[in-house]
C-alpha cells in the first residue's frame, strides 16, 4: 500500500505542484479520463439535453475556460494559493463542475447559451481584473498575437479550399495560438516545456518545431476522427474537447508570463 502511495504522490501529485510536468504515467491516465469524460459528458449531458453542438456551443464554454486557464495562472504568478482543485488537472474538474449546472439552466429555462455564457463571463471577468492589476509586462501577451497571427495566416489562406468542416476552425485557430505563446515562453523567456514528449523534440529541435508538429497533430486528429466517429454531432463535441485543450494553455501561458516577468 505505501508503494502505491508513494507512486502516485511521485507521478501525479508532487508534479502538480513543482510544474515538474507530465511523464508517461500521468500522461497515459490522463488521457485515459479525457476520453471516458469526453465520451460520456456527451451521452449522459449534452445529448439528453437536445444541446447542438455548433458554434453556440464552442462560445458558450469560452468564458469557463478563460477562467480557468486565468486561475491557474494566478496560481502559478503567486497571487493565489496552491490547491489541487485550481491545479492541473483539478481546475478541468472545477471549470467542469461550475459549467454543468449553468448549462442544465439554460436547457430547463430555455435561454441557452445566455446563462452558461453570462455565468462564465462573471468569473472570467473577476480572474482577469486579478490578472490586470498584477501584471508586470505586457509584452509575452505582444509576442503571443504576433506569433499567432503569422501561423494563422497561411492555415486561413489554405481554408480558402475547405479542406477540412468549418466548424474545425476553432480548435485551429486555438492549437495556434497556443503555439505562438508557448513559443514566446520556451524561446524568448527560458520557459520549459512539461509535456514530456514535446520537451524531447524542443530540446532535440529548438521551440519552433511546435508550429509543424501541432499542424500534424491537428490534421491526424482531424481526420482520424471522422474516421472512428461517423455522428457529426458527436464528432463535432469531439472538436469541442480539442478546442479546450489548445485554448486552456493558450490563455494561461501569456497569463503566467505577464505576471512573472518584469519589464
Amino acid at each position: 500500500m505505501e508503494s502505491v502511495e508513494r507512486f502516485i504522490w511521485e507521478y501525479f501529485v508532487r508534479p502538480m505542484y513543482t510544474r515538474e510536468g507530465y511523464n508517461p504515467y500521468n500522461t497515459l491516465v490522463y488521457a485515459l479520463v479525457l476520453g471516458f469524460a469526453i465520451i460520456y459528458t456527451y451521452k449522459w449531458i449534452i445529448r439528453p439535453l437536445k444541446i447542438r453542438v455548433d458554434e453556440r456551443l464552442f462560445y458558450a464554454v469560452t468564458p469557463m475556460v478563460i477562467f480557468g486557464s486565468t486561475v491557474r495562472a494566478l496560481v502559478d504568478g503567486g497571487i493565489l494559493k496552491p490547491h489541487p482543485l485550481i491545479l492541473t488537472p483539478g481546475i478541468f474538474f472545477t471549470a467542469f463542475i461550475l459549467i454543468v449546472p449553468a448549462i442544465f439552466a439554460d436547457s430547463k429555462l430555455k435561454t441557452y447559451p445566455k446563462i452558461t455564457i453570462g455565468w462564465g463571463s462573471l468569473l472570467a471577468l473577476y480572474v482577469n481584473y486579478l490578472l490586470i492589476i498584477n501584471a508586470k509586462s505586457w509584452m509575452p501577451y505582444e509576442l503571443t498575437v504576433f506569433y499567432t497571427i503569422v501561423f494563422l495566416l497561411p492555415i486561413l489562406g489554405y481554408y480558402r479550399f475547405k479542406p477540412f468542416e468549418k466548424i474545425y476552425l476553432f480548435p485551429v485557430f486555438a492549437h495556434i495560438f497556443d503555439i505562438g505563446s508557448t513559443i514566446v515562453a520556451i524561446h524568448y523567456y527560458g520557459y520549459r516545456e512539461v509535456h514530456w514528449l514535446e520537451n524531447i523534440l524542443v530540446q532535440k529541435f529548438g521551440a519552433f518545431i511546435y508550429y509543424p508538429w501541432i499542424v500534424f497533430i491537428l490534421v491526424v486528429v482531424y481526420y482520424g476522427l471522422r474516421y472512428l466517429v461517423p455522428d457529426e454531432e458527436e464528432r463535432r463535441f469531439w472538436y469541442l474537447a480539442v478546442y479546450v485543450l489548445g485554448l486552456g494553455p493558450a490563455i494561461r501561458d501569456p497569463a503566467q508570463m505577464i505576471l512573472q516577468i518584469v519589464s
